[in-house]
This record gives structure tokens, C-alpha cells and sequence, in this order.
């Protein structure tokens, strides 16, 4: 393999028609074995489908599902070595943590030794154990989504699929969540693929990140490479904060409504954008000997660990550390480096 991973799942030509409704534009995705893979995009943009079809709760209207070199496009869901947890967990609330683990297996008919020897492992595996025999409706968010975990890992799939996991819980369990969850998969070694419309969620969980709009992937890749170097408007703007400035290109950079901005590399477009993050544009007193723009405060945001600023001109938003003091009106110098530019293919 030349010391690349594993080519776990193949995603081939895949779309998707509800109708006249198109769900998904030919989508063509590789998923490594072992790694944590996220698909991220707004509401209705076909990242569920995508996943459902995966899971072989839907068929797709084109294309295949290759999952460790076997074609599985047409297998039953049941039959699929793929399992799923679901937004709200779906444990039964009548049954013990125990009993919910055990329930597929025992539908399997599998032997009562070996069902008791699996569950009991993976619940230790999962730091659960010792809960076996409460009811779901005695733990908490984050207990309840490693019970749906363990019920999905007991079965022993090939790839754990995750659809939007974290919705159901508050924004502090959430963050909590999110790192538990990496920590898990990073434990376990078991290829996770999750849905989610939350990008911060999908950059604190993922090996990689496909970024989804209108039934296509627009850009993957990791999460340093998707949130720093945005393809388009579309990730950048989706990715979080942006500052995007329309340009034209000129020697060595772009001509802006803001000045002159030297680039790393000239963009291939005439006329188009390019982005800038809040937190890359240093603020300070004094001009800077590249792609200096002065700058007045427009309006000021405290969010605890920064500053948030509104200047003009451009309309730039800028992110600075809280313990600066600053002021409605004050007047600034901004430092826009080259390197943090990225020119956009829009």
C-alpha cells in the first residue's frame, strides 16, 4: 500500500432522485480504514442520503457502494457489516443498558455465552459497565450516546456511521461530547463516518472533512486544510467567520477596495475574491510593510477569550485577544499577510 491507509469505502458515481427532486450529483469519495470521516453541510444539502445509502436504507438511482473491495450497492441493510446511530439514540426505554446492547445480537440468535461475553467487553470498553443495569432514563446525554455506540459496536462492523449525534444535547455536553467521541474513535480504530450540520463539531471530531452543498462534495480534505485553504466562497463562508474582499488581480497580488494586497501567488481569475480569516489580520499602532490598512473601529463584541471588531473600510470583521483595549472610533492599523490570504476559484 506504499504506507497509505486502507481504502475502507469507496463511494462511486454515486446520485440520488427523489422524483424530479436531485438529492446527489454524482458523488465520488474515497473513506480510509480507521479514520474519522465527516460529512459537513447545510440542512437538505444531501449529506443524510448520502449516509443513509451507505447504511443501505436507501439505493441510490446510479453508482455502487464498495465497502474492503466488495461491491454491496444492492445488500440488504441487515446483511451490511455497517451499523448506525441514529440523532436520538433509539435505545429502548423498558430495557436495561445491558439488555439494549444485547438486543441485536440475541435477534441474530447468537449463542447466550457469547452474547453476554460481547456485551460485557464492549460496555467496559466504552467505561460502561458498570451501568448495566440502569435504564436509559437514569443517564445522562452524552452516557446515553455511548449506550447507542456500544449497541452499533457490538455487532463488530466494519464502519460506525453517526447521523448528526450530538443534536439532542446542550451546548456544554456538546463540546464535552465532541472530544470524548474523538477519543473513543482514536480507542477503538473503527472507521467512523458522521453527519453534521455543525462545523465546529466537525473540526474537533474529524480525520477528514467533506464539505457538502446542493448534492455535491465541494472540498475535502482535513480539517486545518478545508478551514484554512476554503476553496470557495461557499466553505469559506460555511467554515466559520470570513472576511471575503473582492479583487482584481494585478502584479505580484490584487488590487481591493481596500488597497493594494500582495499574494503569495497571483490568482488564475481577472476578478474574483479573496478570504481572510477574523483572528489572521493583526491589529496594531503602527503601519506594516505589507498589506497595511488603516482602519477605524466601527463597533466592538466581547465574547470572554476576545474582542470581535467591526472596522471600516470593508467592512472587515477582526478578532483579537480580550485582554487589548480598544475603543469605538479608535484608529488602527491592520496587518493582512500574505501567506493568510487565500485567493478563492470564485
Amino acid at each position: 500500500m506504499n504506507g497509505q491507509p486502507e481504502k475502507n469505502l469507496v463511494i462511486r458515481d454515486i446520485t440520488k432522485s427523489f422524483g424530479s427532486v436531485t438529492a446527489l450529483k454524482t458523488v465520488n469519495q474515497e473513506v480510509r480504514q480507521g479514520e474519522f470521516f465527516t460529512l459537513l453541510g447545510p440542512s437538505g444539502c444531501g449529506k443524510t442520503t448520502l449516509l443513509r445509502i451507505i447504511a443501505g436504507l436507501e439505493l441510490p438511482t446510479t453508482g455502487s457502494i464498495i465497502l474492503t473491495g466488495k461491491d454491496i450497492t444492492s445488500l440488504p441493510a441487515a446483511k451490511r457489516q455497517v451499523n448506525t446511530v441514529f440523532q436520538s439514540y433509539a435505545l429502548f426505554p423498558h430495557l436495561s443498558i445491558f439488555e439494549n446492547v444485547a438486543f441485536g445480537l440475541r435477534s441474530r440468535k447468537f449463542p447466550e455465552a457469547e452474547v453476554q461475553k460481547r456485551v460485557a467487553a464492549t460496555l467496559d470498553l466504552l467505561e460502561m459497565g458498570a451501568m448495566r443495569d440502569r435504564g436509559p432514563d437514569q443517564l445522562s446525554g452524552g452516557q446515553r450516546q455511548r449506550v447507542a455506540i456500544a449497541r452499533a459496536l457490538v455487532n463488530e462492523p466494519d464502519i460506525l456511521l453517526l447521523d448528526e449525534p450530538m443534536s439532542a444535547l446542550d451546548a456544554k455536553l456538546r463540546a464535552q461530547v465532541q472530544e470524548e467521541l474523538r477519543r473513543l474513535q482514536r480507542r477503538l480504530g473503527t472507521t467512523f463516518i458522521m453527519v453534521t450540520h455543525d462545523q465546529a463539531e466537525a473540526l474537533v471530531c474529524s480525520d477528514r472533512i467533506a464539505v457538502m452543498n446542493a448534492g455535491e462534495i465541494i472540498q475535502c480534505g482535513t480539517p486545518e486544510e478545508v478551514y484554512d485553504f476554503p476553496r470557495n466562497r461557499f466553505v469559506a463562508e460555511f467554515l466559520g467567520a470570513a472576511n471575503l474582499v473582492h479583487a482584481r488581480r494585478a502584479p505580484g497580488g490584487v488590487e481591493t477596495e481596500i488597497g493594494y494586497l500582495k499574494l503569495n501567488r497571483e490568482p488564475d481569475w481577472l476578478e474574483g475574491l479573496v478570504a481572510i480569516r477574523p483572528e489572521w489580520i493583526k491589529v496594531g499602532a503602527v503601519k506594516p510593510e505589507l498589506n497595511g490598512v488603516h482602519a477605524t473601529i466601527q463597533d466592538i463584541v466581547y465574547r470572554g477569550t476576545n474582542f470581535d471588531l467591526a472596522v471600516s473600510p470593508g467592512a472587515m470583521r477582526v478578532r483579537t485577544n480580550a485582554f487589548k483595549n480598544f475603543k469605538i472610533g479608535d484608529q488602527v492599523w491592520l496587518e493582512l499577510p500574505p501567506n493568510e490570504l487565500v485567493v478563492l476559484e470564485d
